[in-house]
């Protein structure tokens, strides 16, 4: 996981430094691909994205329509926030990351800043975890670092509801089925319309069939839906306290055939290795 010891420094396309990425998570990346990857990619479902009237331009004019309102209306609130975060974690105040947008074409998302700099006695940086400030979790628990993301859904870069757009070096990590998640512009929220065997245990799997679904599915209704999920969420105390401290990467896939975030990847290894002490 970022922030872990023998970490190094992703450093984006423009030269950006994008993540933080341990030589654990290196290990379990290069372990299942090499174990698993051609059979995932090989067995999974073809996507068909959705084409309609609505996709192709009610959704961008609605898009449009409604980030430039928010982004009036909460301009306000975005001078304080940001006054807050200098204060708070000093300079830069925004953080920057390149993210994989429509087509695969990365773009730079923008938010405020809720981490420290803050390092252990050999110079590596701390967990993520411990360098979340206390207003950066306040931030985070009501989503308020993702207002934000506004500007890039009036630039075009992004929609409101939409597949999360996820670091670039996810992308090479994916089978063609889930890079499929890139027909259509990034959201700041895609709320969860299915549900699938064993979510629980798979929670990277059931993110990103929930985007397949998406990119199959995408209609006004749909749409009107995942809006209305979207305020439950925001609403919702404890499902905004678990995501405020939430940080899993996307490594790879199991033997069946199903993604795994960091977490879930090195259960699945530690039980490779009791099969094979037995």
């Amino acid at each position: 996981m970022a922030g872990e010891c023998g970490q190094r420094t992703a450093v984006d396309a423009g030269g950006n430094r994008s993540e933080l990425v341990s030589d654990e998570e290196d290990r379990l990346v290069s372990f299942l691909r090499e174990r698993n990857f051609d059979r995932a990619n090989a067995t999974a479902e073809v996507v068909v994205p959705r084409q309609n009237l609505y996709s192709r331009y009610g959704k961008r004019v609605l898009d449009v329509s409604i980030a430039a309102v928010v982004l009036l209306v909460t301009l306000p609130f975005n001078v304080v926030f940001g006054l807050l975060t200098l204060r708070d974690v000093g300079r830069p105040v925004f953080y920057k990351q390149e993210r994989t947008g429509r087509d695969g074409k990365p773009f730079v998302m923008v938010k405020f800043r809720n981490m420290s700099d803050k390092r252990d006695s050999e110079g590596n940086l701390l967990p993520a975890s411990e360098r979340v400030t206390k207003f950066g979790r306040f931030m985070r628990k009501y989503s308020l670092d993702e207002l934000l993301n506004f500007w890039s859904v009036l630039k075009g870069d992004m929609s409101i509801i939409g597949p999360r757009p996820y670091p670039t070096f996810f992308t090479e990590r994916m089978t063609d089925r889930h890079k499929m998640r890139h027909a259509v512009r990034p959201g700041i929220e895609c709320p969860k319309m299915i549900s699938l065997p064993n979510e629980a245990e798979r929670l990277y799997n059931i993110k990103l069939e929930n985007d397949i679904w998406y990119v199959e599915n995408i209609s006004f209704g749909n749409d009107l839906r995942m809006v209305g999920k979207l305020f439950s969420m925001v609403f919702n105390l404890k499902v905004r306290g678990k995501h405020a401290g939430s940080l899993s990467y996307f490594v790879g896939y199991d033997d069946d055939g199903f993604a795994l975030g960091t977490r879930e990847a090195r259960e699945f290894v530690s039980q490779l290795r009791n099969e094979a002490a037995e």
